[in-house]
């Protein structure tokens, strides 16, 4: 794995090199399962020169690309989810079948907002989550270099960075987990599931991911769990799984989809597990996967789904450019929404998904924007401008199509506690893959759900950090977002090496960024609510009432209280993230002293058990957010 990758290894990464009969016998229940779900469903195929996610070298690798050729010549979907000779997408490099709007221009924002280089990761910033103590934790692959080495001598892989003081610590894990998924269990803890498989010669400490599963518990009261790393006792996935998506349900259970088995090629349906399984509300496995049909039908692009959990109890779920309310208690889709125009929006073509504020002033109807994306995997890719937003439980669903002001892969979007959405991160060319990026898009874009279609994107501060394939953004406690990551490279890199395929041009990037929103900008950051005191840090999504008094600055005219929860950010994804606008009374305009009576949401399925963070926002300006736990 040293040596110099062709342009056909050029997303090399770390993998099982088994032969197919060993495949056959250490999964043989799942796939005899994919074979009779995939037996008569089209597949689709990837032009030779375009291979996606291959990760074999050596003589194997013609032996996969042949394979692949031979298995997916076939016919293909009867959606624009599919593309390839004779799909309705036609081949994997063209244009999108169905055209989506172009890009739109987006006025500067009155007030932009500022990024600030705050400190440095430790470790690259693959995964990221802010956790009850404040802190985040940063989770990255196996690396030959990081900035942190452990008492044993190796590297670190994980990191707990301290905002207040811009320093980070290493911690330990057992296994790869590289390109994992995530979730907070209902009594804080923080999973981590799945990854790849070890690297010996690298670091002998660290053993097969694939099955992971990873704990780590943090407290805001219990100081002495600070800088403890990860749990792993040993109970696994019921199958393995490379880039799936997690998501917490009403009953506290983890939904897992989707994932690689052995990290090879996605366009040979033997390597692919397009299943899911679930944990319980303590993280272990029900050791059953399930086949689960749009993620089989929408293969190669079925890993790293886009899923929401609507306040009805079924899951939105979203993959390649196809859609379904799927309900997880009888394992039937309920409802298949029509195809999102444009190009593919998730991996190797990520875009960014977040469900909009969630209130009960329309029911807590889910209201979801998708945005960028691109056409293939290889930096030549276009990528895609455009937005598609849902309203997926009303009637006659349809996509309202929006555009950003430029074409972007790899945008991640965050809420943030005024209701705005900030979509930061990506580029303008190129797909997701080692070295498969090229012109960074720096400009924070502001996006405002309730404004008009057509008047809800405006362009913020430009930062001087190019974050590509492997960042993160997320919101911290103190209304700020943290920006780290981009490690575009099989392994870091540290000085731009020009002239090469894959690319080097850009490096991996230690660097910590605080963006500071519009509302805590200038004279704004001295309009904080303060003093603010909550009656109960343990509260329950049944519709309960609880106070909190706050000092507010004189004149202040309205506030709103958010039950907010950030949760596992990877890849472009905030898998679990939403934010629940709650109903208030009792507030007084113009008074500095306030008594608030506060209504939480009506049942888990608009508040899934687990971490929150309570921000109160007055006048458009957020306190300080104390963590919560919902249950």
């Amino acid at each position: 794995m040293g040596a110099k990758m062709g342009a056909r290894d050029r997303h090399l990464v770390q993998h099982h090199h088994l032969p197919q009969s060993q495949l056959k016998n250490q999964f043989s229940a799942v796939l005899q399962a994919l074979l009779v779900v995939q037996v008569d469903q089209p597949q689709r195929t990837a032009p030779a020169e375009q291979p996606m996610a291959i990760q074999s070298a050596g003589t194997g690798h013609k032996v996969l690309v042949a394979l692949c050729t031979d298995l997916t010549r076939k016919v293909c979907g009867n959606t624009t989810a599919h593309c390839g000779e004779g799909c309705q997408s036609g081949p994997c490099t063209g244009p999108p079948a169905e055209p989506a709007p172009g890009p739109s221009p987006a006025p500067p924002a009155a007030t932009p907002g500022s990024f600030n280089i705050v400190g440095q990761s430790g470790v690259p910033a693959m995964h990221a989550g802010l956790m009850p103590n404040g802190r985040v934790i940063f989770l990255d692959k196996l690396e030959n270099y990081t900035q942190i080495k452990l008492a044993d001598g190796y590297y670190a892989y994980s990191s707990e960075y301290d905002p207040a003081t811009n320093t980070a610590v290493g911690l330990s894990y057992k296994t790869n987990a590289f390109c994992s998924g995530g979730a907070f269990l209902p009594d804080g803890r923080w999973l981590s599931l799945g990854g790849n498989a070890p690297l010996t010669f690298i670091d002998p400490t660290i053993g097969d991911g694939f099955t992971a599963i990873r704990y780590i518990s943090r407290s805001a009261t219990d100081s002495s769990l600070n800088g403890q790393s990860w749990s792993e006792p040993g109970n696994k996935l019921s199958t393995a799984r490379w880039y799936a998506s997690a998501q917490t349900m009403a009953d506290g259970t983890i939904f897992v989809a989707s994932g690689s088995l052995n990290g090879l090629d996605p366009t040979v349906p033997a390597n692919n597990n397009p299943t899911y399984e679930i944990l319980s509300n303590e993280g272990i496995s029900s050791g059953t996967s399930i086949p689960m049909e749009i993620l089989v039908k929408t293969q190669p692009y079925y890993m790293y789904p886009f899923l929401h959990l609507m306040a009805d109890g079924h899951l939105f779920v979203f993959v390649s450019k196809s859609s379904e309310s799927f309900s997880v208690s009888t394992n039937t889709t309920v409802k298949n929404y029509p195809d999102l125009p444009g190009d593919y929006r998730t991996y190797p073509n990520t875009g960014g998904s977040v469900l909009l504020p969630l209130s009960s002033a329309n029911n807590y109807a889910p209201d979801i924007i998708i945005c960028g994306g691109g056409a293939y995997q290889d930096i030549t890719s276009p990528t895609d401008p455009s937005c598609g937003r849902i309203q997926p439980l009303s009637v006659d669903a349809a996509w309202e199509m929006d555009s950003m002001p430029q074409g972007r892969g790899m945008v991640e979007g965050t809420l943030l506690p005024d209701g705005s959405v900030i979509f930061l991160n990506g580029c303008n060319q190129g797909g997701q893959g080692f070295g498969l990026a090229a012109d960074p898009t720096y400009t924070a874009l502001i996006y405002q759900p309730s404004m008009p279609l057509g008047q809800r994107w405006s362009t913020g501060a430009t930062s001087s950090i190019a974050r590509l394939y492997h960042s993160v953004a997320l919101l911290l406690l103190d209304g700020t977002l943290m920006i780290a990551g981009s490690n575009p490279v099989q392994m870091p890199v540290l000085t731009p090496v020009p002239n090469q395929v894959p690319s080097e041009d850009y490096v991996t990037e230690f660097r910590v960024e605080i963006f500071t929103p519009p509302y805590l900008q200038g004279d704004n950051a001295n309009l904080r609510p303060t003093d603010i005191t909550l009656s109960s840090l343990a509260l329950t999504a049944t519709g309960e009432t609880f106070t909190i008094t706050l000092t507010v600055p004189s004149g202040a005219q309205k506030v709103q209280v958010v039950l907010y929860h950030g949760g596992f950010v990877t890849h472009s994804l905030h898998m679990n993230h939403r934010m629940v606008l709650l109903n208030t009374t009792g507030w007084v305009a113009g008074a500095t002293a306030q008594i608030l009576t506060v209504t939480m949401p009506p049942n888990n399925n608009v508040a899934p058990p687990g971490p929150y963070v309570v921000y109160c926002v007055v006048d458009g300006v957020p306190g300080i957010g104390q963590f919560v736990s919902v249950s």
